[in-house]
């Protein structure tokens, strides 16, 4: 077992020693994700950035607050990726004295994870709890299902289809077009907006194929690589994440077919590796940041993470996850207080302080709905050492060459939030 691990078992005990030896008790933040089962390569990924945005405002002294400044704590609680598992743990972060949750990791548990904290802070206001949401891309969770409980730091699905379906719009070789995704909130949603969104800037491409598989459920996705490759299409658009795009990626290198792919997570988490050189110029990803973003601070952000984590498989790298623990540490120290409340109110409206991350990324907390409003990058797959493509992707040999950059009033989408406030 190695040091970081035996050290995250002991977390729970951790208030009850830093009292007993006169420390500053930790400020916890639970983290809630599948951290084993089919997309435990993704939550081990959550994990890692999480882990060093804590360290990072550990390391200059913790949050200040006016009894003393406090340590983050990260909690590891293991869903296995199931939505009643992280209800129960849940339940257990909060009756461990928890005021903020961190997932992501599946909308539907996002949102199950939402309505379960309404009903604990309204019957016990004195434990009130907030939901920090770094990847659950319905955007309902910021429309008609929004909380006050509730913020989220990724951009929603129709934030990041819009930069996608502008750069499909200029890719004017593409007629037949084939959409996939997972039989979810999220999947379900992309497919209806995809279809408005060309629709309206590309009424000449033809859909093809609109097909929603089991989420983490299937082993074997060459019967749809196969569908997919008989339909003539020349692009597919997909949200999949996790194992679900490595499987289908891999499915589609091995049917032959030449479909270029637009993609909200291939590029990393296995995709490029699998897709291997098939995927040179066709294999199209959209996020807030990539390693060859380009500029000395984002250089520097870059070269910090591999220091820290050295394994070239573990390079996978959020901005918005360190936007997220440096903005909810600067809320709790506006609100001089770790009441959920308190804090909610101080990350309305907030901007994030881009010299946190040694000048990079700039984004706002939009205070109606709570999405952050940030800039967006579309990338395309190449290999490393191409111009534009200094940094691989988890020792691949393959990168991201920016296409793209999209500020983010040109992808800011409307919402129809109404959500009560608590005084």
């Amino acid at each position: 077992m190695n040091q970081n691990r035996r050290a995250l078992l002991a977390l729970p005990l951790a208030p009850v020693l830093a009292r007993a030896q006169g420390r500053a008790e930790p400020i916890r933040l639970a983290l809630i994700e599948g951290l084993s089962g089919p997309f435990a390569n993704a939550g081990e990924a959550v994990f890692r950035n999480l882990l060093w945005a804590t360290e990072r405002v550990n390391g200059r002294g913790g949050v200040r607050l006016p009894g003393g400044a406090r340590p983050l704590l990260l909690v590891r609680h293991d869903s296995k990726g199931n939505t009643e598992e992280a209800l129960v743990l849940l339940r257990a972060a909060l009756d461990e004295g928890a005021a903020f949750v961190l997932q992501g990791n599946s909308s539907a548990t996002a949102a199950a994870l939402v309505e379960a904290l309404e009903r604990h802070n309204e019957r016990q206001p004195d434990r009130r709890a907030l939901l920090l949401n770094y990847s659950a891309v319905d955007p309902a969770l910021t429309n008609e299902r929004c909380s006050f409980w509730h913020f989220r730091f990724d951009a929603h699905a129709d934030m990041r289809l819009a930069a996608l379906v502008e750069v499909l719009r200029e890719d004017r070789g593409v007629k037949r077009l084939f959409l996939i995704g997972q039989d979810y909130g999220f999947g379900q949603q992309l497919a209806r907006q995809a279809r408005a969104m060309v629709a309206l800037r590309r009424p000449d491409i033809e859909i093809v194929g609109d097909e929603l598989h089991p989420l983490g459920r299937v082993k074997d996705f060459l019967p749809y690589a196969a569908k997919i490759k008989a339909s003539g299409a020349q692009a597919v658009l997909t949200g999949n994440w996790g194992n679900d795009l490595t499987l289908l990626v891999r499915a589609l290198r091995e049917t032959g077919s030449d479909a270029r792919l637009y993609t909200f997570y291939g590029n990393a988490l296995g995709a490029p590796a699998a897709m291997g050189d098939a995927g040179i110029g066709r294999v199209l990803a959209v996020a807030e940041w990539q390693p060859n973003a380009g500029g000395a601070a984002s250089e520097a952000f870059y070269a910090a993470f591999r220091q820290r984590f050295t394994d070239p498989r573990e390079d996978y790298v959020h901005v918005r996850m360190q936007v997220l623990v440096e903005m909810l540490a600067a809320a709790i120290e506006r609100a001089g207080s770790t009441d959920a409340a308190a804090v909610a109110h101080a990350l309305e409206g907030a901007r994030f302080d881009p010299r946190t991350l040694g000048g990079l990324h700039e984004a706002t907390m939009r205070a109606a709905d709570h999405q952050l409003q940030q800039p967006l990058l579309v990338s395309v797959m190449d290999r490393a050492g191409a111009p534009g493509v200094a940094h691989d992707v988890e020792g691949s040999g393959y990168g991201f060459r920016t296409l793209r950059r999209f500020d983010a009033a040109a992808i800011e989408q409307p919402t129809t939030c109404r959500m009560p406030r608590p005084d």
